[in-house]
């Protein structure tokens, strides 16, 4: 159940993006704020990176968009690319669901130094399910600000 709800939400966020250019994606919700569609898409990789690779996984890797560990610079998606930002949000995806495949069940826990304690695997899929649904939301005003299109 915790697989297909994140797997919805993803989906979701995918579906707001769809037949849109790079422009459209790169389009900002209002000053000063630098939030738009690739912007989440950028975000959700780096989320995913964190939560499941460095936090479940123990990997040492560094964030995909930021050298100093800042998660609010994958937003800036002023020169971004859909093919790179999906590509790397892609990515995370498939090392997440290996990662999670892979567990001996949602009782495995990694160490998430933000919050200085050991997570579960089942607080990790529950977490990323908020955090693509509370930005899920975003995007159904910023898809809507784009082109009227609501309800995807």
């Amino acid at each position: 159940m915790l697989r297909a709800f994140l797997d919805f939400h993803r989906a979701t966020l995918a579906g707001k993006c769809d037949g849109l250019s790079d422009e459209d994606l790169r389009r900002r919700s209002m000053p000063p704020s630098s939030l738009s569609l690739l912007g989440l898409v950028r975000h959700l990789a780096e989320v995913e990176r964190a939560w499941f690779r460095r936090v479940i996984g123990g990997e040492d890797v560094p964030l995909v968009w930021s050298a100093d560990g800042d998660y609010q610079a994958a937003y800036d998606a002023s020169t971004a690319t859909r093919a790179k930002a999906f590509g790397v949000w892609q990515a995370e995806v498939e090392h997440s669901r290996r990662i999670e495949q892979a567990a001996e069940s949602l009782d495995v826990t990694g160490y998430n130094a933000r919050w200085g304690e050991q997570v579960s695997l089942r607080l990790v899929m529950l977490h990323l399910t908020h955090e693509y649904a509370r930005h899920n939301g975003h995007a159904d005003f910023l898809r809507e600000g784009i082109d009227g299109t609501v309800g995807v």
